[in-house]
Protein backbone atom coordinates (compact mmCIF):
# COMPACT_ATOMS: atom_id res chain seq x y z
CA UNK A 1 0.00 0.00 0.00
CA UNK A 2 1.49 3.46 -0.89
CA UNK A 3 2.31 5.64 2.02
CA UNK A 4 -0.19 8.52 2.39
CA UNK A 5 2.40 11.13 3.41
CA UNK A 6 0.67 14.27 4.68
CA UNK A 7 3.72 16.38 3.73
CA UNK A 8 3.74 15.38 0.07
CA UNK A 9 1.75 18.39 -1.14
CA UNK A 10 3.95 20.82 0.79
CA UNK A 11 7.08 19.14 -0.60
CA UNK A 12 5.72 19.45 -4.15
CA UNK A 13 4.96 23.14 -3.64
CA UNK A 14 8.42 23.72 -2.18
CA UNK A 15 10.13 21.87 -5.02
CA UNK A 16 8.04 23.76 -7.56
CA UNK A 17 9.02 27.13 -6.08
CA UNK A 18 12.66 26.04 -5.99
CA UNK A 19 12.42 24.87 -9.61
CA UNK A 20 10.96 28.22 -10.73
CA UNK A 21 13.62 30.18 -8.84
CA UNK A 22 16.42 28.11 -10.34
CA UNK A 23 14.98 28.57 -13.84
CA UNK A 24 14.95 32.36 -13.37
CA UNK A 25 18.49 32.37 -12.04
CA UNK A 26 19.70 30.27 -14.97
CA UNK A 27 18.21 32.77 -17.42
CA UNK A 28 19.91 35.71 -15.70
CA UNK A 29 23.33 34.05 -15.41
CA UNK A 30 25.60 34.22 -18.56
CA UNK A 31 28.46 32.10 -17.13
CA UNK A 32 28.72 28.85 -19.15
CA UNK A 33 30.14 26.86 -16.20
CA UNK A 34 27.32 28.10 -14.05
CA UNK A 35 24.80 27.14 -16.75
CA UNK A 36 26.14 23.60 -16.69
CA UNK A 37 25.79 23.41 -12.90
CA UNK A 38 22.35 24.97 -13.08
CA UNK A 39 21.30 22.37 -15.61
CA UNK A 40 22.39 19.55 -13.35
CA UNK A 41 20.55 21.08 -10.40
CA UNK A 42 17.42 21.59 -12.43
CA UNK A 43 17.52 18.02 -13.63
CA UNK A 44 17.75 16.79 -10.04
CA UNK A 45 14.88 19.05 -8.99
CA UNK A 46 12.77 17.84 -11.91
CA UNK A 47 13.41 14.25 -10.89
CA UNK A 48 12.44 14.94 -7.25
CA UNK A 49 9.35 16.79 -8.40
CA UNK A 50 8.35 13.88 -10.61
CA UNK A 51 8.74 11.45 -7.71
CA UNK A 52 6.68 13.63 -5.39
CA UNK A 53 3.97 14.02 -8.03
CA UNK A 54 3.90 10.27 -8.56
CA UNK A 55 3.52 9.68 -4.81
CA UNK A 56 0.73 12.24 -4.65
CA UNK A 57 -1.04 10.59 -7.57
CA UNK A 58 -0.71 7.18 -5.91
CA UNK A 59 -2.04 8.61 -2.65
CA UNK A 60 -5.01 10.20 -4.42
CA UNK A 61 -5.73 6.94 -6.26
CA UNK A 62 -5.68 4.98 -3.01
CA UNK A 63 -7.89 7.56 -1.32
CA UNK A 64 -10.36 7.24 -4.20
CA UNK A 65 -10.32 3.44 -3.95
CA UNK A 66 -10.83 3.54 -0.16
CA UNK A 67 -13.48 6.23 -0.19
CA UNK A 68 -16.36 3.78 -0.24
CA UNK A 69 -14.51 0.88 1.37
CA UNK A 70 -15.55 -0.41 4.83
CA UNK A 71 -12.66 -1.97 6.83
CA UNK A 72 -12.66 -4.02 9.99
CA UNK A 73 -10.90 -2.50 12.95
CA UNK A 74 -8.17 -5.11 12.63
CA UNK A 75 -7.62 -4.31 8.95
CA UNK A 76 -7.56 -0.61 9.65
CA UNK A 77 -5.12 -0.94 12.57
CA UNK A 78 -2.97 -3.31 10.51
CA UNK A 79 -2.86 -0.59 7.88
CA UNK A 80 -1.89 1.95 10.52
CA UNK A 81 0.79 -0.47 11.75
CA UNK A 82 2.15 -0.76 8.23
CA UNK A 83 2.19 3.01 7.81
CA UNK A 84 3.97 3.54 11.13
CA UNK A 85 6.46 0.79 10.40
CA UNK A 86 7.33 2.11 6.94
CA UNK A 87 7.31 5.80 7.88
CA UNK A 88 9.20 5.58 11.19
CA UNK A 89 11.48 2.64 10.46
CA UNK A 90 14.55 4.70 11.38
CA UNK A 91 15.50 5.46 14.99
CA UNK A 92 15.53 8.96 16.50
CA UNK A 93 16.65 10.50 19.81
CA UNK A 94 13.82 11.81 21.96
CA UNK A 95 13.75 13.53 25.36
CA UNK A 96 11.17 12.45 27.91
CA UNK A 97 10.45 12.04 31.60
CA UNK A 98 9.98 8.57 33.06
CA UNK A 99 6.58 8.66 34.76
CA UNK A 100 6.59 4.99 35.74
CA UNK A 101 8.81 1.96 35.33
CA UNK A 102 8.17 -1.74 35.83
CA UNK A 103 9.89 -4.96 34.90
CA UNK A 104 8.75 -8.46 34.07
CA UNK A 105 10.72 -11.37 32.79
CA UNK A 106 13.77 -9.22 32.19
CA UNK A 107 11.82 -6.75 30.05
CA UNK A 108 11.32 -3.14 31.21
CA UNK A 109 8.13 -1.20 30.59
CA UNK A 110 8.08 2.59 30.74
CA UNK A 111 5.44 5.29 30.81
CA UNK A 112 7.08 8.27 29.12
CA UNK A 113 5.81 11.85 29.11
CA UNK A 114 6.66 15.34 27.96
CA UNK A 115 5.69 18.42 30.01
CA UNK A 116 5.50 22.14 29.37
CA UNK A 117 7.01 24.82 31.62
CA UNK A 118 3.99 24.71 33.95
CA UNK A 119 4.38 20.96 34.49
CA UNK A 120 1.36 20.01 32.39
CA UNK A 121 1.74 16.81 30.38
CA UNK A 122 1.64 17.58 26.68
CA UNK A 123 2.42 14.09 25.35
CA UNK A 124 2.77 10.54 26.67
CA UNK A 125 3.30 7.03 25.42
CA UNK A 126 4.56 3.61 26.44
CA UNK A 127 8.17 2.56 26.04
CA UNK A 128 9.62 -0.94 25.93
CA UNK A 129 13.17 -1.98 26.71
CA UNK A 130 13.51 -5.60 25.75
CA UNK A 131 15.53 -8.07 27.73
CA UNK A 132 18.24 -8.44 25.09
CA UNK A 133 19.18 -4.76 25.38
CA UNK A 134 18.14 -4.05 28.98
CA UNK A 135 21.12 -5.48 30.88
CA UNK A 136 23.70 -3.70 28.73
CA UNK A 137 21.91 -0.33 28.62
CA UNK A 138 21.02 -0.24 32.32
CA UNK A 139 24.56 -1.20 33.32
CA UNK A 140 25.98 1.56 31.12
CA UNK A 141 23.54 4.09 32.58
CA UNK A 142 24.39 3.17 36.19
CA UNK A 143 28.14 3.18 35.55
CA UNK A 144 28.02 6.65 34.00
CA UNK A 145 25.48 8.30 36.30
CA UNK A 146 25.97 6.36 39.56
CA UNK A 147 22.20 5.84 39.78
CA UNK A 148 19.61 3.38 38.68
CA UNK A 149 17.09 4.23 36.01
CA UNK A 150 13.91 5.22 37.85
CA UNK A 151 10.76 7.26 37.57
CA UNK A 152 11.07 11.00 37.80
CA UNK A 153 14.28 11.13 35.74
CA UNK A 154 14.57 13.04 32.49
CA UNK A 155 16.24 10.85 29.89
CA UNK A 156 17.30 10.94 26.27
CA UNK A 157 16.34 7.73 24.47
CA UNK A 158 17.10 6.39 21.04
CA UNK A 159 13.81 4.86 19.93
CA UNK A 160 11.87 3.47 17.04
CA UNK A 161 8.13 3.76 16.76
CA UNK A 162 5.95 0.68 16.83
CA UNK A 163 2.23 0.15 16.58
CA UNK A 164 0.41 -3.05 17.44
CA UNK A 165 -3.25 -3.49 16.55
CA UNK A 166 -3.94 -5.01 19.96
CA UNK A 167 -1.54 -3.11 22.28
CA UNK A 168 -1.48 0.27 20.55
CA UNK A 169 1.41 2.67 20.06
CA UNK A 170 4.74 2.37 21.86
CA UNK A 171 8.39 3.13 21.30
CA UNK A 172 11.13 0.56 21.46
CA UNK A 173 14.20 1.79 23.35
CA UNK A 174 17.44 1.05 21.57
CA UNK A 175 19.86 3.21 23.55
CA UNK A 176 20.02 5.64 26.51
CA UNK A 177 22.29 8.67 26.72
CA UNK A 178 23.44 8.93 30.38
CA UNK A 179 25.18 12.29 29.84
CA UNK A 180 21.82 13.96 29.18
CA UNK A 181 20.42 12.75 32.51
CA UNK A 182 23.53 13.90 34.35
CA UNK A 183 23.28 17.30 32.70
CA UNK A 184 19.59 17.56 33.50
CA UNK A 185 20.18 16.68 37.17
CA UNK A 186 23.00 19.21 37.37
CA UNK A 187 20.79 21.83 35.74
CA UNK A 188 17.98 21.14 38.22
CA UNK A 189 20.51 21.34 41.08
CA UNK A 190 21.75 24.73 39.89
CA UNK A 191 18.17 25.98 39.50
CA UNK A 192 17.46 24.98 43.10
CA UNK A 193 20.58 26.78 44.29
CA UNK A 194 19.63 29.90 42.35
CA UNK A 195 16.09 29.85 43.76
CA UNK A 196 17.30 29.35 47.31
CA UNK A 197 19.74 32.21 46.86
CA UNK A 198 17.08 34.47 45.33
CA UNK A 199 14.66 33.78 48.20
CA UNK A 200 17.33 34.40 50.86
CA UNK A 201 17.33 30.80 52.09
CA UNK A 202 20.76 29.57 51.05
CA UNK A 203 22.65 31.14 53.95
CA UNK A 204 19.73 31.59 56.37
CA UNK A 205 20.58 28.66 58.66
CA UNK A 206 24.30 29.40 58.39
CA UNK A 207 23.63 32.84 59.88
CA UNK A 208 22.42 31.31 63.16
CA UNK A 209 24.97 31.37 66.00
CA UNK A 210 26.53 28.11 67.13
CA UNK A 211 24.92 26.81 70.32
CA UNK A 212 27.00 27.50 73.42
CA UNK A 213 26.11 24.09 74.79
CA UNK A 214 24.49 21.05 73.16
CA UNK A 215 22.12 19.35 75.57
CA UNK A 216 19.25 18.17 73.34
CA UNK A 217 19.71 16.83 69.80
CA UNK A 218 16.92 15.90 67.38
CA UNK A 219 18.16 13.27 64.91
CA UNK A 220 16.45 12.46 61.58
CA UNK A 221 17.74 9.25 60.01
CA UNK A 222 16.64 6.05 58.23
CA UNK A 223 15.69 3.38 60.75
CA UNK A 224 18.22 0.58 61.29
CA UNK A 225 20.62 2.11 58.76
CA UNK A 226 24.36 1.50 59.04
CA UNK A 227 25.07 5.22 59.18
CA UNK A 228 22.68 5.59 62.13
CA UNK A 229 24.45 2.70 63.87
CA UNK A 230 27.82 4.44 63.48
CA UNK A 231 26.30 7.63 64.84
CA UNK A 232 24.67 5.96 67.83
CA UNK A 233 27.84 4.11 68.83
CA UNK A 234 29.27 7.41 70.09
CA UNK A 235 25.94 9.13 70.76
CA UNK A 236 24.90 6.48 73.29
CA UNK A 237 28.19 6.89 75.15
CA UNK A 238 27.65 10.64 75.33
CA UNK A 239 24.09 10.15 76.50
CA UNK A 240 25.22 7.71 79.19
CA UNK A 241 27.44 10.39 80.70
CA UNK A 242 24.52 12.82 80.79
CA UNK A 243 26.43 15.24 78.57
CA UNK A 244 23.52 15.47 76.12
CA UNK A 245 20.29 13.73 75.13
CA UNK A 246 19.36 12.41 71.68
CA UNK A 247 15.82 12.12 70.29
CA UNK A 248 15.34 10.08 67.11
CA UNK A 249 12.78 10.36 64.31
CA UNK A 250 12.98 7.93 61.40
CA UNK A 251 12.19 8.45 57.73
CA UNK A 252 12.94 6.85 54.39
CA UNK A 253 15.82 8.55 52.59
CA UNK A 254 15.38 6.74 49.26
CA UNK A 255 12.67 6.95 46.62
CA UNK A 256 10.39 9.70 45.37
CA UNK A 257 8.52 9.83 48.67
CA UNK A 258 11.72 10.37 50.70
CA UNK A 259 11.65 14.22 50.77
CA UNK A 260 8.05 14.26 52.03
CA UNK A 261 8.80 11.66 54.73
CA UNK A 262 11.86 13.59 55.91
CA UNK A 263 9.85 16.83 56.09
CA UNK A 264 7.16 15.07 58.12
CA UNK A 265 9.79 13.56 60.44
CA UNK A 266 11.28 17.01 61.11
CA UNK A 267 7.89 18.53 61.90
CA UNK A 268 6.85 15.57 64.04
CA UNK A 269 10.13 15.54 65.98
CA UNK A 270 10.05 19.28 66.72
CA UNK A 271 6.39 19.12 67.76
CA UNK A 272 6.96 16.10 70.03
CA UNK A 273 9.85 17.78 71.85
CA UNK A 274 7.89 21.03 72.14
CA UNK A 275 5.08 19.13 73.88
CA UNK A 276 7.67 17.91 76.40
CA UNK A 277 8.89 21.46 76.97
CA UNK A 278 12.19 20.71 75.19
CA UNK A 279 13.82 22.93 72.58
CA UNK A 280 16.53 21.06 70.65
CA UNK A 281 19.87 22.83 70.46
CA UNK A 282 20.59 21.37 67.00
CA UNK A 283 18.79 19.34 64.33
CA UNK A 284 20.86 16.51 62.86
CA UNK A 285 20.04 14.86 59.49
CA UNK A 286 22.16 11.81 58.70
CA UNK A 287 22.27 9.00 56.18
CA UNK A 288 25.02 6.54 55.32
CA UNK A 289 26.63 6.25 51.92
CA UNK A 290 24.84 4.88 48.89
CA UNK A 291 24.45 5.17 45.17
CA UNK A 292 24.39 8.62 43.68
CA UNK A 293 20.89 7.94 42.45
CA UNK A 294 19.68 7.14 45.96
CA UNK A 295 21.08 10.40 47.30
CA UNK A 296 19.62 12.34 44.37
CA UNK A 297 16.17 11.94 45.91
CA UNK A 298 17.30 14.34 48.63
CA UNK A 299 17.83 17.13 46.09
CA UNK A 300 14.36 18.50 46.72
CA UNK A 301 13.58 22.23 46.94
CA UNK A 302 10.78 21.96 49.52
CA UNK A 303 12.98 19.86 51.81
CA UNK A 304 15.91 22.26 51.41
CA UNK A 305 13.67 25.26 52.14
CA UNK A 306 12.28 23.62 55.30
CA UNK A 307 15.80 22.87 56.55
CA UNK A 308 16.99 26.40 55.75
CA UNK A 309 14.07 27.94 57.66
CA UNK A 310 14.64 26.00 60.88
CA UNK A 311 15.12 28.37 63.86
CA UNK A 312 17.84 26.08 65.26
CA UNK A 313 21.18 25.10 63.69
CA UNK A 314 21.01 22.12 61.31
CA UNK A 315 23.99 19.77 61.03
CA UNK A 316 24.00 17.37 58.08
CA UNK A 317 26.02 14.21 57.46
CA UNK A 318 24.87 12.40 54.32
CA UNK A 319 26.76 9.77 52.35
CA UNK A 320 30.52 9.57 51.99
CA UNK A 321 33.18 12.21 51.46
CA UNK A 322 32.51 12.32 47.72
CA UNK A 323 28.75 12.75 48.09
CA UNK A 324 27.02 16.13 48.03
CA UNK A 325 23.32 17.02 48.12
CA UNK A 326 21.30 20.23 48.34
CA UNK A 327 20.96 19.83 52.13
CA UNK A 328 24.72 20.31 52.41
CA UNK A 329 24.24 23.74 50.82
CA UNK A 330 21.61 25.06 53.27
CA UNK A 331 22.71 23.45 56.55
CA UNK A 332 24.71 25.44 59.11
CA UNK A 333 27.43 22.76 59.07
CA UNK A 334 27.87 19.96 56.54
CA UNK A 335 29.86 16.85 57.49
CA UNK A 336 31.05 14.09 55.17
CA UNK A 337 29.54 11.19 57.13
CA UNK A 338 27.23 10.50 60.10
CA UNK A 339 30.27 9.51 62.18
CA UNK A 340 31.79 12.94 61.64
CA UNK A 341 28.58 14.59 62.80
CA UNK A 342 28.70 12.88 66.21
CA UNK A 343 32.43 13.61 66.31
CA UNK A 344 31.60 17.27 65.70
CA UNK A 345 29.11 17.23 68.59
CA UNK A 346 31.65 15.54 70.86
CA UNK A 347 34.36 18.01 69.90
CA UNK A 348 31.98 20.91 70.48
CA UNK A 349 31.20 19.61 73.98
CA UNK A 350 34.92 19.10 74.64
CA UNK A 351 35.65 22.66 73.50
CA UNK A 352 32.83 24.00 75.68
CA UNK A 353 34.13 22.01 78.65
CA UNK A 354 37.68 23.18 78.08
CA UNK A 355 36.48 26.75 77.70
CA UNK A 356 34.51 26.39 80.93
CA UNK A 357 37.57 24.99 82.70
CA UNK A 358 39.73 27.80 81.37
CA UNK A 359 37.09 30.30 82.41
CA UNK A 360 36.93 28.67 85.88
CA UNK A 361 40.71 28.81 86.21
CA UNK A 362 40.69 32.42 85.05
CA UNK A 363 37.95 33.22 87.57
CA UNK A 364 39.84 31.38 90.28
CA UNK A 365 43.04 33.23 89.44
CA UNK A 366 41.23 36.54 89.36
CA UNK A 367 39.49 35.72 92.65
CA UNK A 368 42.79 34.81 94.32
CA UNK A 369 44.40 37.98 93.03
CA UNK A 370 41.40 39.96 94.24
CA UNK A 371 41.52 38.26 97.65
CA UNK A 372 45.25 38.88 97.95
CA UNK A 373 44.82 42.49 96.98
CA UNK A 374 41.86 42.81 99.33
CA UNK A 375 43.92 41.32 102.15
CA UNK A 376 46.70 43.80 101.44
CA UNK A 377 44.22 46.63 101.29
CA UNK A 378 42.63 45.43 104.54
CA UNK A 379 45.98 45.25 106.29
CA UNK A 380 46.88 48.71 105.06
CA UNK A 381 43.50 50.00 106.14
CA UNK A 382 43.88 48.28 109.54
CA UNK A 383 47.28 49.88 110.04
CA UNK A 384 45.87 53.20 108.99
CA UNK A 385 42.90 52.77 111.35
CA UNK A 386 45.29 51.86 114.17
CA UNK A 387 47.35 54.95 113.48
CA UNK A 388 44.27 57.12 113.27
CA UNK A 389 42.85 55.55 116.44
CA UNK A 390 46.16 56.05 118.26
CA UNK A 391 46.24 59.67 117.12
CA UNK A 392 42.64 60.12 118.19
CA UNK A 393 43.39 58.56 121.58
CA UNK A 394 46.36 60.85 122.06
CA UNK A 395 44.28 63.83 121.10
CA UNK A 396 41.47 62.61 123.40
CA UNK A 397 43.96 62.17 126.27
CA UNK A 398 45.30 65.66 125.70
CA UNK A 399 41.79 67.02 125.58
CA UNK A 400 40.89 65.08 128.75
CA UNK A 401 43.96 66.44 130.57
CA UNK A 402 43.09 69.91 129.42
CA UNK A 403 39.49 69.41 130.50
CA UNK A 404 40.67 67.96 133.83
CA UNK A 405 42.93 70.96 134.44
CA UNK A 406 40.09 73.27 133.58
CA UNK A 407 37.74 71.33 135.89
CA UNK A 408 40.30 71.45 138.69
CA UNK A 409 40.77 75.17 138.31
CA UNK A 410 37.02 75.69 138.08
CA UNK A 411 36.51 73.43 141.10
CA UNK A 412 39.08 75.26 143.15
CA UNK A 413 37.48 78.53 142.18
CA UNK A 414 34.01 77.20 143.02
CA UNK A 415 35.20 75.82 146.34
CA UNK A 416 36.90 79.08 147.19
CA UNK A 417 33.81 81.06 146.22
CA UNK A 418 31.57 78.67 148.15
CA UNK A 419 33.80 78.91 151.17
CA UNK A 420 33.64 82.71 151.02
CA UNK A 421 29.88 82.60 150.61
CA UNK A 422 29.58 80.14 153.47
CA UNK A 423 31.59 82.42 155.67
CA UNK A 424 29.31 85.25 154.73
CA UNK A 425 26.24 83.15 155.48
CA UNK A 426 27.78 81.97 158.72
CA UNK A 427 28.40 85.53 159.71
CA UNK A 428 24.85 86.40 158.79
CA UNK A 429 23.52 83.38 160.65
CA UNK A 430 25.55 84.24 163.68
CA UNK A 431 24.19 87.72 163.52
CA UNK A 432 20.67 86.32 163.46
CA UNK A 433 21.26 83.86 166.30
CA UNK A 434 18.47 84.15 169.02
CA UNK A 435 20.99 85.03 171.68
CA UNK A 436 22.17 87.95 169.58
CA UNK A 437 18.58 88.96 168.92
CA UNK A 438 17.57 88.66 172.59
CA UNK A 439 20.62 90.65 173.59
CA UNK A 440 19.36 93.50 171.51
CA UNK A 441 16.13 93.66 173.59
CA UNK A 442 13.94 91.36 171.50
CA UNK A 443 11.87 88.55 173.13
CA UNK A 444 10.58 85.22 172.00
CA UNK A 445 6.92 84.45 172.84
CA UNK A 446 5.67 80.86 173.07
CA UNK A 447 2.25 79.46 173.93
CA UNK A 448 1.62 76.67 176.34
CA UNK A 449 2.51 74.21 173.57
CA UNK A 450 5.98 75.81 173.12
CA UNK A 451 4.95 77.11 169.71
CA UNK A 452 6.43 80.52 168.76
CA UNK A 453 3.78 83.14 168.42
CA UNK A 454 4.41 85.69 165.71
CA UNK A 455 0.90 87.19 165.35
CA UNK A 456 -1.95 88.30 167.64
CA UNK A 457 -4.06 85.78 165.83
CA UNK A 458 -1.98 82.91 167.18
CA UNK A 459 -3.30 83.47 170.73
CA UNK A 460 -6.42 84.43 172.63
CA UNK A 461 -7.32 85.99 175.99
CA UNK A 462 -6.56 83.92 179.06
CA UNK A 463 -3.93 82.01 177.14
CA UNK A 464 -0.77 81.30 179.14
CA UNK A 465 2.47 82.51 177.46
CA UNK A 466 6.19 82.06 178.03
CA UNK A 467 8.29 85.16 177.18
CA UNK A 468 11.99 84.44 176.67
CA UNK A 469 14.40 87.29 177.31
CA UNK A 470 18.18 87.39 177.17
CA UNK A 471 18.53 86.58 180.83
CA UNK A 472 15.38 84.49 181.58
CA UNK A 473 11.71 83.55 180.88
CA UNK A 474 8.59 85.39 181.98
CA UNK A 475 5.30 83.43 182.37
CA UNK A 476 2.20 85.55 181.74
CA UNK A 477 -1.44 85.25 180.78
CA UNK A 478 -3.13 87.15 177.94
CA UNK A 479 -5.66 89.57 179.31
CA UNK A 480 -6.36 91.68 176.27
CA UNK A 481 -5.38 91.79 172.55
CA UNK A 482 -5.04 95.07 170.66
CA UNK A 483 -4.39 95.02 166.90
CA UNK A 484 -2.15 97.64 165.28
Amino acid sequence: MPTPNRHTVKNIEKLTRQFDDDMLLSLLDDDSDTDSNRADNLTALQQKLSEELAQQQDYQRVQAELQDTVLSLADYLNAVQLVVTETFAHSVWVKAEIRSLSTKGGHYYFELADKDDSGKITASCRGNLWRGQATKLLKKFEQNTGMALDKGLNVMLNVTASFHPQYGFAVTILDIDPTYTLGDLAQQYQKMLARLMEEGLLDLNKSLPLPFDIQNVLVIAPENAAGLGDFRADADRLAATGACHFYYQHATFQGNHAPQEIREAIRKGVKSLDQQGITPDILVIIRGGGAVGDLAYLNDYELAALVAEQPIPVWVGIGHERDHVILDEVAQISFDTPSKVIAGIRNHLINVTQSAKQAFLAIEKTALQSLTQARRDSEQQFIRVQQLAHNQLNLAKQAIHQQLDSIKQASFYQIKTARQHAEQLRAMILLQHPTQVLAKGYAIVRDDQAQIITSIHDTAPNTPLAIALKDGVIHATVTDIEPN
